[in-house]
């Protein structure tokens, strides 16, 4: 049985911030399970996944609460038992439209109401290939409700597209992700 620590780090980007951060998890022999990082308007942002052994785990929060001394901000939760997956099957959802505010709510209320989660979101604006105008792209991993039918949850995309007036595309999960 391990100890899982989930730990978000935000301060002013600059080079080593993930070597601290990996440093301070061998030194205590944890093991790192998953991560996602950005630098996003000049800060660093960081969400890490630790597993270590229960005994190790105050030294760890401890070494890692240190880093605060160096600019950063530190967010602990710690999880001492592993909670049972529910029956969810995996979604890719890639989306492109126009630039406005909302389409994130839009988009996460729709799903919301239908039990979906959202493991994964990736966003960004970018300028379109022949214009200056901006599109707002959006990639996610979605964990779907067994009981919501594939059906349904495509009509539910359909009509949010187009309301929206976004191109929205969704397929199964590879294994890995």
């Amino acid at each position: 049985m391990s100890t899982s620590l989930v730990v978000t780090v935000i301060g002013a980007d600059r080079p080593g911030i993930v070597n601290l951060l990996s440093d301070a998890a061998q030194r205590q022999a944890a093991n790192w399970a998953g991560s996602h990082m950005a630098s996003l308007a000049g800060q660093f942002a960081g969400i890490v996944h630790f597993e270590v052994a229960p005994e190790r785990a105050d030294a760890l929060v401890h070494a890692l609460r240190a880093l605060e001394t160096m600019g950063l901000q530190v967010l602990l939760v710690r999880s001492d038992a592993s909670a049972a997956p529910d029956a969810r099957r995996r979604i890719r959802l890639e989306l492109v439209g126009h630039d406005r505010p909302g389409i994130v709510r839009d988009l996460s209320g729709s799903l919301a109401e239908r039990g979906v989660s959202i493991d994964e979101l990736h966003t960004e604006v970018v300028s379109a290939a022949m214009s200056a105008e901006h599109l707002f792209k959006c990639k996610a991993l979605l964990a779907v409700p067994e009981s919501l039918a594939e059906h349904e949850l495509q009509r539910a995309l359909e009509t949010l597209a187009n309301e929206m007036m976004i191109d929205i595309e969704v397929a199964p999960a590879s294994l890995g992700g």
